[in-house]
């Protein structure tokens, strides 16, 4: 496991395992989100057993499926509010964590300098540089 910290509130991972929960917990996380659809490539874990690992280590659960490479504005208009009502600190996993990443970030630049979010992924691992424009059209939704 992987646990990329993004800010106080949210940090994000590639694909977790089932075993991987426990730890997960132990680290003092309260909600997992899961951004990958279910059965999105042969031999992932199933998002039911994620969950139900989540449940036994009380953890709150979240499902918030986004197609990769597809992020659209409704998928922000979704994760904005979760992220913001869930108990933290939070531990979002897809993929590779890109997701997670991207979904924060657009959601981010309503109330924060673009320049500061991209500084931050670029700190755990992911270049955002590409979404730029995206970033800049939702700092201006916010005016």
């Amino acid at each position: 496991m992987n646990i990329r910290k993004l800010d106080e509130t949210l940090s994000v991972s590639p694909q977790i395992t089932v075993a991987d929960v426990a730890e997960i917990s132990r680290l003092g996380y309260k909600t997992l989100v899961a951004n990958r659809p279910d059965q999105e490539e042969p031999g992932q874990p199933a998002m039911a057993e994620i969950e139900a690992a989540a449940a036994q280590h009380g953890l709150a659960w979240v499902y918030l499926p986004v197609a990769s490479g597809n992020i659209t504005d409704q998928d922000v208009e979704n994760f904005a509010p979760m992220i913001q009502q869930a108990e933290k600190p939070v531990m979002a996993f897809c993929r590779s964590g890109t997701r997670c990443t991207v979904l924060w970030a657009l959601s981010a630049a309503r109330e924060q300098d673009p320049r500061e979010i991209l500084s931050s992924a670029h700190q755990a691992g992911y270049d955002l540089t590409g979404l730029i424009p995206r970033l800049l059209q939702q700092a201006g939704n916010t005016q």
